[in-house]
């Protein structure tokens, strides 16, 4: 027995020794011999993916796409954005000429299970709702009968906004446009009594495109779940585990209380073992990855934390104007709640 016990140990000890190599995966040897991540972003969602004034993309998935650049190329820059429609958005990523589409996108059975693609981590806890004229002074959704609503063909608004008028027996009219510019034109244009999408999306276009955002009312009911976040194409198991490992780091980093001004002075001083792990100065979690140690150091120095890239592209003080709400951290009363990063 003792000498069955002990090759046990042996084997244990050798399998262990075995478990922290991690491969690096096709998808990150592509991405590092050429020297740049390509990511799927929307032709224009303010708040998550646009370009601003000089030409650059800003935004809440746009930040997401430049921690991964950081954590796997040393450098948040070395992107290539690539604007894709709703329609194009799956296909590009099916066909490789994206990376990771990075694109206000919601994650479902349908699209995780049966389309080629694999889901990462939520970045953003999202609902359908519907934007109005003040001036029509609804309440409520459910007021909205047989009106004609503004809407994206090739998303999953499209579908709950069928869905929603046959619970209801609203006889919705839906007036469907390719593009999301489109469907916003002809809604301010009053083409549409209403318009439907999610809620932040709503709240981007109110913020961008109203001639004056007060005379547009986004109505209370939320008539399904969006949770939104990176898709990677499926077969890959590495790549996908670093895109939904940084995206877990931005949420722990924050929730330690690490941002982009204080990581570099927490990895050399804390003695915090909870952050010491995080920053890679007790352990070294990137080797499972098939990164270096500091690859969490380095997204939260391009981007900051959670919290930190929500408020500067969506909060309360921006012209999309979200509070946290259910994106708060799940300790502060919201559903973010990061898998543990060890």
């Amino acid at each position: 027995m003792p000498l069955f016990r002990t090759s046990l140990t042996a084997l244990a000890l050798g399998l262990a020794a075995l478990l922290p190599v991690a491969h690096a995966g096709k998808t990150l040897d592509t991405i590092q011999q050429r020297g740049q991540i390509t990511v799927g972003v929307s032709t224009g969602v303010p708040g998550f993916s646009a370009a601003n004034s000089q030409g650059q993309w800003v935004g809440l998935d746009v930040d997401v796409a430049k921690a991964v650049a950081a954590a796997v190329l040393n450098d948040a820059n070395k992107v290539k954005w690539v604007p894709l429609a709703s329609q194009q958005r799956f296909t590009a990523l099916q066909s490789g000429e994206v990376d990771v589409l990075s694109r206000n996108t919601t994650v479902t059975l349908t699209r995780d299970a049966s389309m080629g693609l694999a889901a990462t981590a939520v970045v953003f806890y999202d609902g359908q709702g519907f934007m109005v004229p003040a001036k029509l002074k609804v309440k409520s959704a459910k007021q909205l009968k047989g009106a004609t609503v503004c809407v994206q063909s090739g998303t999953t608004s499209e579908k709950n906004l069928t869905d929603f008028s046959r619970l209801h027996n609203l006889n919705l009219k839906p007036v469907v446009f390719d593009k999301f510019d489109a469907a916003n034109a002809a809604y301010f244009a009053g083409r549409c009594q209403a318009y439907t999408t999610d809620t932040s999306g709503l709240a981007s276009v109110r913020a961008k495109e109203a001639k004056n955002p007060q005379e547009h009312v986004i109505l209370p009911e939320l008539i399904s779940k969006e949770p939104l976040g990176p898709l990677v194409r499926r077969g890959d198991d590495e790549w996908q585990a670093i895109v939904r490992w940084v995206v877990y780091g931005l949420i722990e980093a924050e929730e330690n209380g690490i941002t982009q001004a204080n990581v570099g002075q927490l990895k050399a001083e804390s003695t915090d073992p909870v952050v010491g792990r995080l920053l890679g100065k007790t352990e070294d979690t990137g080797k499972l990855l098939g990164l270096d140690r500091d690859w969490l150091v380095r997204a939260v120095q391009a981007v900051g934390n959670y919290g930190e890239i929500y408020e500067r592209n969506v909060g309360e003080k921006t012209p999309v104007g979200l509070p946290r709400g259910l994106n708060r951290l799940w300790n502060q009363g919201g559903l973010l709640y990061a898998l543990p990063v060890r």
